[in-house]
């Protein structure tokens, strides 16, 4: 199927365009540079043909709602969320690596790693429910890494929004980690239903597959969709996968949604026996405990509630001959790459003043010496920042390129990364660049095609020199 040309990158006050990173069926991705303060951002713009009024007020909710949501650590952070001139919206968003979603899938990822970003993510996820908001596309692609290597849940709500419209139904589904009865469009969304998506995720990051693709077989839509109806996953095949995880996540994508857990923070918690199963520290659990954190966001009045719905019969099979008459597209959700932000400061801990005038003077001392603390602290980190330059950091040399089939492996030696470092890969097709720890990576080709990369080492948000361009050909 041939893919669409990008969308004309919109004219942005105080942000340059730089280059395309990704589109999808309802938004464009791209790389622009933020004059004040300078750094390079993701934007995120919706077509113009899918957009009108009640899009527009959709959108608007939504970026009011990851606003309140992204002061929690695991859920993207947008910068700014506003309508360009030619009446599209966008939001802005930090650039982040998608790097887990390409990991997966070419190598084994270890059970202690999946656990630690499953209660992160999961804890997101719970975040939200409690806020009576459903994401309704969790999937590993929307899991992406920052510089730091902090796992965080992308494009929250959006699609969700969009998926309430009746013109855009299939929009927000994703037919691989959607459960049965969202398939066969008897909910629009439930705790349950987000209870089995969660689980199909976790599920991939360990097996390297969906639960529900069969390797060597057809895993078209109608196959994966049979399959999920009965909901017999595939056993992960890894024996260091503890069979008290196989257990857990199994329930969690049972047929019948009253047989799975009651929560997402139930299923964390069976997340968090294995890891002591395992002998790894227990992954802390970050959801917001006081009322007054999730206040703002319940009180927001948008379509990604979570409420019990009614769909009438006749409705139902209508939508159900529609899907099974044409395939069901991925949505734009799969091009949100690339976000995330620094976090929320300490929170108010709602101590009474101190009374009196000496209870008053130590009080301002107190903060004066607080604030001094903060120079200095500002003071030294700037002179940390300062000293890391990237003559400091090491560059890569000598890329080798190994063509098997349809792939391509690059490789290098370690050029002497430290613990913290990782290797920033950005290849020739204009996919947004990577980030990693292993020094190799595999790129998907066509016969014919031409496939070069660059290596670059990332150091405390700094990059250094770039490696000379590997290059490799795969025979027509």
């Amino acid at each position: 199927m041939a893919r669409r040309l990008p969308s004309q990158p919109p004219t942005l006050p105080g942000f340059s365009h730089i280059h395309i990173l990704g589109s999808g069926g309802f938004a464009d991705v791209f790389l622009y540079e933020q004059n004040m303060p300078r750094r390079q951002v993701a934007v995120k713009v919706m077509l113009s043909e899918v957009v009108n009024d009640q899009v527009r007020q959709m959108f608007q909710a939504e970026a009011n709602l990851m606003a309140q949501l992204s002061s929690h650590p695991s859920i993207l952070t947008v910068y700014q969320a506003s309508v360009s001139s030619d009446g599209r919206p966008y939001l802005v968003m930090e650039l982040c690596s998608s790097s887990l979603s390409h990991r997966y899938r070419t190598e084994r990822l270890p059970v202690a790693e999946v656990l630690r970003v499953a209660v992160k993510i999961g804890s997101a996820i719970e975040t939200a429910h409690r806020a009576g908001v459903l994401h309704r596309d969790i999937k590993p692609s929307n899991i992406l890494m920052t510089a730091y290597g902090h796992p965080v849940l992308s494009d929250f709500g959006i699609a969700a929004t969009l998926g309430e419209s009746e013109n855009l139904e299939a929009v927000g589904m994703s037919i691989p980690w959607s459960a049965p009865e969202v398939l066969m469009d008897e909910t629009a969304g439930t705790i349950e239903s987000e209870v089995w998506a969660f689980a199909a995720t976790v599920y991939s990051l360990l097996a390297g597959r969906s639960p529900f693709e069969v390797p060597g077989e057809s895993n078209k839509s109608t196959d994966l969709i049979g399959r999920i109806n009965r909901a017999k996953p595939q056993p992960i095949g890894r024996s260091d996968v503890p069979a008290s995880l196989e257990r857990a996540l199994a329930r969690a994508m049972s047929r019948r949604p009253e047989n799975r857990q009651g929560s997402v923070l139930e299923l964390i918690h069976e997340l968090q026996a294995v890891e002591t199963e395992l002998g790894v520290p227990q992954t802390p659990i970050e959801v917001a405990m006081d009322d007054w954190a999730l206040a703002t966001v319940a009180d927001l009045e948008d379509r990604t509630r979570i409420r019990g719905s009614q769909v009438p019969a006749s409705s139902i099979a209508q939508r159900r001959r529609r899907r099974r008459a044409a395939a069901v597209q991925e949505n734009y959700s799969g091009v949100g790459t690339l976000i995330r932000d620094s976090r929320a400061g300490p929170r108010s801990t709602g101590t009474a003043a101190p009374q009196g005038r000496g209870m008053q003077a130590l009080a301002w001392m107190l903060v004066a010496a607080a604030v001094l603390v903060i120079a200095l602290g500002a003071t030294a980190t700037l002179v940390l920042i300062r000293s890391t330059a990237a003559a400091d950091i090491p560059a890569v040399s000598d890329i080798q390129a190994k063509v098997t089939d349809d792939t391509v492996e690059f490789r290098w030696g370690d050029p002497g990364i430290t613990a913290t470092d990782s290797y920033q890969i950005t290849t020739s097709d204009g996919q947004p660049s990577v980030q990693q720890r292993e020094p190799s990576f595999v790129v998907d080709a066509e016969p014919g095609d031409r496939v070069c990369i660059t290596v670059t080492v990332n150091r405390e948000g700094k990059t250094g020199n770039p490696s000379a361009e590997k290059c490799a050909d795969i025979p027509a």
